[in-house]
């Protein structure tokens, strides 16, 4: 698939808070992700297809630290290879930036998205029981070490 990566900003977020209401039941704010842009905390990477915004992640770095906030794909542009493409893009950005670990939490049921983070090298670490406010399902912990990487 030919999609270009483009960095979101809060001009943006009012089709980053559609998508996430698509995407999830328990949903970010708009106000949580301005707070989080505002403080230069927060980076949200994006793919558009026909002015929709049809895919993001967004993600912390702080320090040599990143922790993946979000991602999404709207339904009707799944299994197109847009998760792949938006985390390799962060992980650009990680290695950049000096990054040393990446941090994520993921519904324990997300079985598409614990493959795509074991392929991309990610270990569990641990569990968060009932985390999730909407199913109070399980969040398994995952963390990817940069260090490790032979360059």
């Amino acid at each position: 698939m030919d999609q270009t990566v483009v960095r979101l900003t809060a001009v943006d977020l009012d089709e980053v808070v559609e998508l996430e209401s698509i995407c999830f039941a328990y949903h970010w704010t708009r106000e949580q992700f301005l707070l989080g842009l505002d403080r230069g905390i927060f980076t949200i990477l994006g793919t558009w297809a026909a002015g929709t915004l049809v895919s993001y992640i967004a993600f912390s770095l702080i320090e040599d630290e990143m922790e993946i906030l979000n991602l999404a794909v709207h339904p009707a542009h799944r299994k197109k290879g847009l998760a792949t493409l938006l985390l390799t893009e962060a992980f650009k950005i990680c290695r950049k930036q000096a990054i040393k670990k990446s941090y994520l939490d993921v519904k324990r049921s997300n079985f598409q998205a614990i493959g795509l983070y074991r392929k991309f090298g990610y270990r569990q670490t641990g569990v968060r029981l009932n985390y999730y406010p909407d199913t109070k399902e399980d969040a398994l912990l995952f963390m990817y070490d940069f260090t490790s990487e032979i360059l």
